[in-house]
């Protein structure tokens, strides 16, 4: 089974692609977010620490995140078998750490999947989900840092997943089958 990471930047549509892509394919799926806010909701130490750089926008340290990632992999049988990474890696060091991680256990990053949709579109996304949902980071100020961080940190990943041969740019906008198709015809 294949080991994708699904990339973009925040409100590409990652999670709504993935839940598509772990049906069709029936994949692990581990999401950074879903992971971290968790944590959170259950105030463990890890939660705290995570918290205090979500809440002002900014990623988790590198390390903390290829620990938890390991961890989680480790004592799920089933991500053996075949994984969608959600939201992971967001930097180079991370994609580095992966890949090592990766290696350790025989597996590797088959396709990254990349939602490229236009900012303005982003936000607007951002904006009506938190209206839906509540989440107290998808409001504009929130939503500008987490962009920023996408541009700075996360972004230059798209050119390291390029030149390892297995990045596969997928536009991002339409109706979500459209874009899920898209996906489809690139994955195979």
């Amino acid at each position: 089974m294949p080991n994708i990471i699904i990339f973009g930047a925040p409100g590409s549509g990652k999670g709504t692609q993935s839940e598509l892509l772990i049906e069709r394919y029936n994949l692990h799926h581990i999401s950074t977010g879903e992971l971290l806010r968790g944590h959170i909701s259950r105030q463990t130490e890890l939660g705290k620490i995570a918290d205090s750089f979500i809440s002002k926008g900014q990623l988790i340290p590198d390390n903390l995140m290829i620990d938890i990632f390991a961890d989680t992999i480790d004592n799920n049988p089933a991500a053996l078998k075949g994984l969608i990474l959600d939201g992971f890696p967001r930097t180079i060091p991370q994609a580095e750490g992966l890949k090592a991680m990766f290696e350790q256990r025989g597996m590797k990053v088959d396709a990254v999947i990349g939602l490229e949709v236009p900012e303005a579109e982003l936000i607007d996304r951002l904006l009506k989900r938190g209206q839906v949902s509540g989440r107290s980071d998808d409001n504009l100020e929130t939503i500008n840092k987490r962009l920023d961080v996408y541009r700075s940190q996360t972004l230059p990943l798209r050119d390291y997943y390029i030149n390892e041969g297995c990045y596969c740019a997928i536009e991002g906008t339409g109706t979500v089958e459209e874009i899920f198709g898209r996906i489809v015809e690139a994955v195979g």
